[in-house]
């Protein structure tokens, strides 16, 4: 039964009631869940009461209309826990005017409401829905900008309407706008007929968000639509964590575990995915079945194809003089002598139509690849790397244009997918790609689909540095394969040899700890012991702040910390959050989304492919400008300036403090990195390794010694579920 009664009624467990309020204080607002604790008084009788839902948006002085129950908590006392809670549009010309100034209708800011709502006043809501046409008459206000408000209008009506379905399922605000741009006006019907949709169809949407929703909704626990839907998430989920493939009884374990049901069901759900296609078995290569998403077994099976049109392309080999010639051509332009090891290096590499160039910092790739591109005019060589910060190092160190492989791909935001492909290839004699154990299964498959027949290809790379982000072992497997010719260099330069960032990363790849720095003796690489991990942040910030800039002169901007992880003490949102406070105090604007604060002057980083904004996962970026009034934020990326709207924010992230695992690609000119006990199930050689080779000119690890111990000292086999090596052997006849 539904009372309508004053804010201190006599009540039961399981009454309901409903209430008008006027929202007096936001103690708490999660813009992202929308989850809202609000002080209130009662319109109906004045009294004051507390209010707990979920909401939008709301501010202070709005009317709110709210359904629920009563409840008394310990620690927080009498509250009104409300299932439904509606914020009405504002009636008086004040409220008009707040909520028009919100930034909530996009083209509508704190100006425009104030002139709006003088000449319309409480009217001013209507005009907009009802006789747009009319904000003509608004100095400033013309056709262009008439459109835009009118459609944020509509579309914020949509949004809320979604909302209002949404909102007791825990999906917020932003990813509401998400739901409305995917499926526009047929997003409540869509949700409805099929909820695990928006697992697959939306970005920030996961299986466990689509399938409360799919509960809720009356979709039986057992469902094949469930289980179905299920398996594919188990295979998505592996594919992040860099798998290509699955055995089916992890599929099957997997699912029990997220569903709590029969595996007999899982199975029969696996049987009807592979006859509908949705997930393909491979058992090409040996007698044990190996479950794939389509696209990635698409992928896997590609990459080995075209390397092996590559190997049997055409291709005349240059003469033994000629080799000889080029090598002593190229220690005069450089003005070195090159070893042995590294004219045996080079004279493989000169020989073969595809070849693997690895090896750790200092051992002279990059002369390598310089030696090779003397062979060669710039018109017919294309440089490219996985990030933008690594193809501009590529083009620094050798003087040639480089970009990123999406970039040299040329992706058609129309086509929605890259011109560069089998049928339109790449106008090239030389293709390189640098830092390669970044390059996924998917973005190496894109690269060798575009190369010409008649091409070489140098693939260049680190393979005991961390495997890429994305499925796949694509550089570890290549090599394994004994496919194509493999140039291992190990003999640190002589140059290089000075460097103690250098020599330690050698002796962690090795499994020895770096070398302590003698008294007195000037180095790029220094351990700081702090025995107590509860101390390392302040230090940390102090080092960061203070001691850096103070003794070597650099700006903090110039320095990057990197951590194990995300989450803790000594994780990257804890130490963003610090750094944030301290480097950027008092910026000129700052505005708040998905529970992050990001101000002009903050530096952020990209951690999803954005093909529309030609922005990749690890670009690194200062925000430059902050709109509100059009809701649109700026970030600067090496000159080229990407708008990014506020509903979109959670595309990046505040770093100050990045991941190891983002940084890969990337080379800073200093470097501070936390370890720590409590980094435990990450500590390990690869990804302290990769931490270090990342700085240029300064090293700083800071922590216990015991977790650096236990870092260099762990390595962990990669194990990675891929069929790449075996393909390639096949292919190629190894």
């Amino acid at each position: 039964m539904l009372f309508d009664s004053p804010a201190a009624p006599d009540w039961s467990p399981g009454d309901l009631f409903q209430y008008t309020v006027r929202v007096d204080r936001i103690v708490f607002h999660n813009p992202d869940s929308g989850f809202c604790v609000l002080s209130a008084t009662n319109n109906n009788d004045g009294s004051p009461m507390t209010v707990v839902g979920v909401t939008v948006f709301v501010q202070e002085d709005d009317i709110v209309k709210c359904k629920g129950m009563w409840s008394s908590d310990k620690k927080f006392g009498k509250q009104f826990k409300a299932s439904d809670l509606e914020v009405l549009p504002p009636s008086t010309a004040e409220g008009i005017e707040k909520y028009l100034s919100s930034g909530l209708v996009k083209g509508i800011g704190k100006h425009y409401a104030e002139k709006l709502v003088k000449a319309f006043g409480v009217q001013t809501l209507e005009i907009i829905e009802k006789h747009p046409h009319r904000l003509k008459e608004i100095p400033g206000i013309g056709e262009k900008r008439i459109a835009k408000i009118t459609a944020a209008w509509e579309a914020q009506r949509a949004v809320r309407d979604i909302m209002v379905f949404l909102q007791s399922y825990g999906v917020g605000a932003g990813r509401a706008v998400r739901i409305y741009k995917q499926y526009g006006d047929d997003s409540i019907a869509v949700v409805r007929q099929n909820p695990y949709r928006l697992a697959l169809e939306v970005a920030g949407i996961g299986f466990k968000v689509a399938d409360s929703i799919a509960l809720r909704l009356g979709v039986a626990p057992d469902s094949m639509m469930r289980i179905k839907a299920s398996i594919m998430h188990v295979l998505g989920e592996l594919n992040d964590k860099g798998h290509c493939a699955a055995l089916l009884p992890t599929i099957v374990k997997e699912a029990v575990k997220l569903l709590q049901v029969d595996g007999a069901l899982v199975e029969e759900a696996v049987e009807q995915v592979t006859a509908e296609g949705h997930v393909l078995v491979d058992t090409a290569t040996d007698s044990q079945a190996l479950y794939y998403l389509p696209r990635i077994l698409a992928a896997e099976t590609s990459t080995a194809q075209n390397l092996k049109r590559l190997v049997n392309g055409r291709f005349n080999a240059p003469s033994d003089s000629a080799v000889s010639v080029l090598m002593s051509n190229s220690e005069s332009e450089f003005g070195l002598a090159l070893s042995p090891s590294q004219k045996d290096a080079l004279r493989l590499a000169l020989k073969s139509k595809v070849c693997v160039i690895t090896g750790g910092p200092g051992v002279g790739k990059t002369t390598l690849v310089k030696s090779i591109l003397t062979a060669f005019s710039p018109s017919e060589v294309a440089l490219c790397a996985p990030t933008g910060r690594a193809a501009k190092r590529l083009s620094e160190t050798t003087g040639l244009d480089a970009s990123t492989v999406h970039r040299l791909l040329e992706y058609s935001r129309e086509e929605r997918g890259f011109l560069r492909n089998a049928s339109n290839r790449l106008d090239a004699n030389l293709v390189v790609i640098d830092e390669a154990s970044m390059m996924d299964i998917r973005l190496m498959s894109s690269l060798l689909h575009a190369i010409p027949s008649h091409a070489r290809l140098i693939i260049v790379g680190d393979v005991d540095q961390l495997p890429s982000v994305g499925p796949g072992f694509v550089l570890s497997d290549i090599i394994s394969s004994r496919a194509v010719p493999v140039v291992s260099l190990t003999e640190v330069y002589r140059q290089a040899a000075t460097s103690k960032i250098i020599t330690n990363a050698h002796l962690v790849n090795k499994g020895q700890m770096p070398a302590p720095v003698q008294s007195g003796e000037k180095s790029d690489f220094f351990f700081v012991p702090v025995e107590d991990s509860t101390e390392i942040p302040n230090i940390l910030v102090d080092v960061v702040t203070r001691r850096i800039p103070d003794h070597y002169n650099i700006s903090p901007m110039q320095i990057q910390v990197l951590s194990p992880m995300n989450k803790g003490s000594l994780g990257c949102q804890a130490l963003n959050s610090k750094l944030q406070a301290t480097l950027n105090p008092h910026p000129s604007c700052k505005i708040e989304r998905y529970g992050v604060t990001y101000a002009v002057g903050d530096r952020v980083m990209q951690i999803v492919n954005d093909y529309e904004k030609e922005v990749f996962n690890g670009d690194s970026g200062i925000v430059v400008d902050i709109d509100t009034e059009e809701d649109d934020l700026f970030v600067d990326y090496d000159g080229k300036t990407v708008k990014y709207c506020f509903a979109e924010l959670d595309e990046l992230r505040l770093a100050y403090a990045v991941t190891i695992h983002k940084s890969q690609g990337s080379e800073y000119p200093v470097i501070v990195m936390p370890v720590a006990m409590e980094h435990y199930v990450l500590l390990e050689r690869s990804l302290l390794y990769t931490g270090i080779t990342r700085g240029k000119q300064l090293v700083v690890i800071l922590g216990q010694p015991k977790a650096l111990r236990t870092a260099v000292t762990t390595h962990k086999a990669v194990r990675r579920l891929t069929r790449l090596s075996e393909r390639l052997q096949h292919a190629v006849g190894v």
